[in-house]
């Protein structure tokens, strides 16, 4: 199979916008990269209720993703996630000193982090019982995607590589999100769970 091919718009046509002191920050790095360096990458790392995760990273010229929007900034090419760019756009991008060896990018997300009610209710669910929950075994869970009656999930911190993630799963989580919303049938636990490392529980070895 081939490469999916990038698509390059123009910038305005994304929305996505860059303050003056971040692009003077993002220059100054990209002059001080060792590497060739072919623009930055915009993507979703997660969200909750309150709103999206983001991270801004250097593409490398070789390295370039496949199948991202790119638009070219003034300074810069940016590369957008492909698969989330209803997601990204719109979203404005600052920057305020927070200390040494601290990320001061500011992600302002206009869009709303579910667009389907049942998906948002998941959510709600994790955020406020679910999550607060697990995270005394430093784990958490994540909504991935809801189609029909199931929900896709991913476990992670704690829980990934946990073997009692699945009955952590089935008899807590599932329950919880059942009893407030019968239309769902089931969660399916996607985690890579063979990668994880889990200081209370691992998986016995083969």
């Amino acid at each position: 199979m081939g490469r999916e091919m990038t698509t390059n718009v123009d910038a305005g046509e994304l929305g996505i916008t860059f303050s003056e002191v971040a692009r003077s920050k993002l220059l100054e790095v990209l002059t001080g990269y060792p590497e060739e360096v072919a623009g930055l990458r915009l993507k979703i790392t997660g969200r909750t209720s309150e709103g999206f995760e983001h991270v801004l990273t250097i593409v490398e010229q070789g390295f370039e993703p496949d199948g991202d929007v790119t638009a070219d900034y003034p300074d810069f090419k940016l590369y957008v996630e492909g698969e989330r760019i209803e997601d990204l756009r719109g979203t404005a991008i600052h920057y305020e000193f927070k200390g040494p060896n601290v990320s001061g990018l500011e992600f302002d997300n206009p869009n709303p982090v579910w667009r389907d009610p049942l998906a948002q209710e998941i959510q709600r669910i994790f955020d406020e019982q679910v999550n607060p929950q697990i995270a005394a075994h430093g784990g958490f869970v994540q909504l991935l995607e809801v189609q029909g009656s199931k929900a896709y999930i991913e476990m992670g911190g704690g829980c990934q590589g946990c073997g009692m993630a699945n009955v952590t799963l089935k008899q807590g989580i599932e329950v919880a999100v059942k009893e407030q919303l019968p239309e769902i049938d089931e969660l399916i636990d996607i985690t890579d769970h063979q990668s994880g490392e889990n200081p209370y529980y691992k998986p016995s070895k083969k």
